[in-house]
């Protein structure tokens, strides 16, 4: 079922996205050569507690996932593009690390993702980022009243095909708001003028994630981490969005430092 939200409630969510912002810029600055995944994982822990928000993956058990997940953030790297489970594993210098969270405060949830280069980047490895964050950008410019859900698909579809990327269409983006997954399912590929009609209310996780050479993806052994089934990088963005009448608003902006 999908819950058209009031202006009171929309700002609601954008507590919880400023914070889910705040969480993602930190770990992005720490993410350096010689960090723990670990580390991250225990300092987004940390500010989750302090600020007394609850984290929406803890115990999060999906039908694709294997039992709950008992981390708060998602770290993918490299070929791992989803899901990525933190583990003992320490950055080196030139690997793609993204970054995924979702939480809630006083009942409403945000939702976010970004990917960082760390230390030493590649050309190819920057270009698919840009590619997910112009991806991004469109599919937010597509959501507006009146337009319907395939226009923001199709905004996403249409960046990854101008840089030459394969589209995964079995995990996208989702409605949200009080729960991490709400309708609607968002494809990050589709057509112009089709699917659900847009309606001010709507609040979005729009998620545009590509791979450079696949749109297949394999599971690892821990039932969580999906990775390219080729072993390309890939990159993900996302933002948690609010269809307004005066356009769309970015519940999870973020001041980037890096």
């Amino acid at each position: 079922m999908m819950e058209l939200k009031s202006a009171r409630e929309i700002d609601r969510m954008r507590v919880t996205g400023e914070f889910v912002a705040q969480v993602l810029t930190e770990l992005g600055d720490r993410a350096d050569v010689g960090v723990n995944l670990l580390d991250l994982e225990h300092h987004a822990r940390e500010m989750i507690r302090r600020r007394g928000a609850e984290s929406c993956y803890w115990d999060y058990a999906p039908v694709f996932g294997e039992g709950p997940f008992r981390n708060v953030v998602c770290l993918s790297v490299n070929d791992a593009v989803l899901h990525g489970l933190p583990h003992d594993y320490t950055l080196r210098d030139g690997d793609m690390l993204s970054m995924d969270m979702a939480v809630g405060i006083d009942g409403w949830v945000a939702d976010s993702a970004r990917t960082v280069i760390v230390g030493t980047p590649a050309e190819e490895d920057l270009r698919v980022i840009r590619a997910t964050e112009m991806a991004l950008d469109a599919a937010i410019e597509a959501a507006r009243p009146g337009h319907r859900l395939g226009d923001i698909s199709a905004a996403i579809g249409a960046v990854a095909a101008d840089y030459g990327y394969p589209v995964n269409t079995e995990f996208g983006g989702h409605g949200l708001g009080r729960t991490m997954h709400e309708e609607p399912h968002v494809p990050n590929r589709g057509r112009a003028g089709r699917g659900l009609k847009l309606r001010a209310g709507m609040t979005l996780a729009i998620e545009p994630w590509f791979a450079r050479t696949t749109d297949r993806v394999v599971f690892d052994p821990d039932g969580w981490t999906i990775r390219s089934a080729d072993g390309s990088r890939g990159a993900h963005s996302e933002h948690t969005v609010a269809i307004t009448a005066d356009g769309p608003r970015v519940l999870t902006e973020r001041v980037l430092t890096r």
